[in-house]
């Protein structure tokens, strides 16, 4: 089959021909059908994180259709299309991930190939609502999103809600659940651009965070607010603080811009905030979310859809940063 490698730490992507995926007890074989590329795929790339094992096939995202299964499993799934959870073993505590959790893409092989065998625990019926190029988009942006909203922070109908760094998948999952909850929902970003692309999507506004004074810039046009979704950290952090409502709640599932430095205590402690780390979810958590997705008919923002001879150039794409939304290649 033909697979996205990672050969070696900060090497160039590339398209080869490999082996087929080997069943084992227990798991499918999903023909993929369109994946996503996420940013965890550029990090594995630049070997951020540790324990990496190359070369591997990355990608967590991705639907398709069940064409072989294991030995000991019935044989009246095939032909069925799926939608892979790509977050596998989290465990039996829904409040945090068990240490043999692991993402679909590394160390086992993901999507970003024409094949990828995983455990059928994981499989899902793709939402009908949605194309193969859709529903690719959706498993871990969507999942990580939706468990920061509703199983960290328990977003409330009406509260005011500010996504800080809208563009990403996750931010832009989150913007869409939250309109959906009926919350009003802000932006900040670093693009014109991508502020008014948001406030397309439903977003009553949104300021540049490379602005001076920014947060209270946002202040006076928005209040503050009951809920946050960072996925950036950094030195910006602390305006996010100022920007929360007393008993306000921050939830934080990544650290594109570093370490979190500047915090002040009596802020926290005075307005009663809670700051809340969040990363993928449980297997409730993406079956509520796919409950979600069809309950409201959300459909994800794809950037660009590419063919799978050109998975290179998507890849490059997404280094870019200047994507709006998901960037998909079609499989087959």
């Amino acid at each position: 089959m033909k697979a996205l490698q990672i050969l070696k730490k900060n090497q160039p992507w590339q398209l080869n021909e490999v082996r087929d995926p080997l069943l084992k007890k227990g798991m499918v074989l999903v023909k993929i059908k369109a994946a996503a590329f996420n940013h965890r795929d550029l990090w594995i790339n630049k070997g951020m994180y540790g324990g990496l094992i190359y070369p591997v096939i990355p990608g967590s995202d991705g639907c398709g259709v069940i064409t072989d299964v294991a030995r000991d499993l019935n044989r009246d799934i095939l032909r069925k299309e799926v939608i892979i959870n790509p977050g596998f073993y989290w465990g039996n505590e829904e409040g945090f991930q068990s240490s043999s959790f692991e993402i679909l893409g590394m160390p086992s092989n993901g999507t970003l190939a024409e094949y990828v065998a995983v455990p059928v625990e994981y499989i899902h019926e793709q939402p009908f609502h949605l194309t193969a190029e859709q529903a690719s988009a959706l498993p871990l942006a969507g999942l990580t999103a939706y468990r920061a909203l509703f199983s960290r922070v328990n977003l409330g109908h009406g509260d005011k809600v500010l996504v800080n760094g809208i563009g990403g998948g996750v931010a832009l999952f989150a913007l869409q659940f939250a309109k959906a909850y009926g919350c009003e929902v802000w932006v900040t970003s670093s693009s014109t651009q991508k502020i008014k692309s948001a406030m397309a999507l439903g977003a009553a506004g949104g300021v540049n965070y490379k602005a001076e004074d920014w947060d209270k810039k946002l202040i006076q046009k928005a209040g503050k607010f009951d809920v946050i979704i960072d996925g950036a950290g950094g030195t910006g952090f602390g305006a996010l603080i100022h920007l929360a409502s007393p008993g306000g709640k921050i939830a934080v599932y990544g650290g594109t811009a570093g370490k979190i430095e500047n915090i002040s205590p009596q802020a926290l402690f005075w307005k009663q905030v809670s700051i809340l780390g969040t990363t993928m979810g449980s297997e409730r958590d993406f079956y509520n979310m796919l409950r979600f997705i069809n309950k409201h008919e959300i459909v994800p923002i794809i950037d660009e859809v590419f063919p799978l001879e050109e998975i290179v150039l998507a890849a490059e794409k997404l280094e870019q940063g200047k994507q709006f939304g998901k960037v998909v290649v079609k499989v087959s």
